[in-house]
């Protein structure tokens, strides 16, 4: 194994959180595959450089704290890159339920306010918003709960 690539590869990985395809298609870049890469990825895990389950739960919670995505475009997300269930679910358990239903509140706050100069209907206004709150992941029902379909 090719000590140069290991300390270059480690970097690459100490820099920020990385999925082993992540790193995989960065070896590839440098000309490094099969048993030298899977090498290198299992010296990476061993030396805790590289690990999936701290991906995940990087990733999870970032994109809704700082993004304010829901549940469903984080999975969906973290399936995409390649991770396996046991670490997405891991992920996941980084958003706590309280904060989660309180985040897709104040989206809701956000953009009805910027949505009530432009739109009357109370009826497009809620449609809009539901909209607005599915694309960013969020669960349908628990969006008309917040909205208040009731009402």
């Amino acid at each position: 194994m090719d000590r140069l690539i290991l300390q270059k590869i480690a970097s690459y990985c100490a820099y920020q959180e990385r999925t082993q395809d992540e790193v995989k298609q960065r070896l590839q870049k440098w000309k490094v595959w099969g048993d030298e890469a899977d090498e290198l990825i299992a010296e990476l895990i061993s030396m805790n450089y590289l690990s999936e389950e701290r991906f995940a739960k990087t990733y999870a919670g970032g994109k809704f704290r700082i993004k304010n995505w829901g549940r469903m475009k984080i999975r969906n997300e973290l399936k995409r890159r390649g991770l396996s269930n046991y670490s997405i679910e891991k992920g996941m358990n980084e958003i706590e339920d309280k904060a989660y239903v309180e985040g897709l509140r104040t989206l809701l706050e956000k953009k009805k306010v910027l949505l009530e100069k432009t739109e009357n209907d109370p009826f497009k206004l809620k449609q809009k918003l539901a909209r607005f709150a599915l694309g960013k992941g969020y669960e349908s029902e628990l969006i008309w709960k917040e909205l208040g379909a009731g009402d």
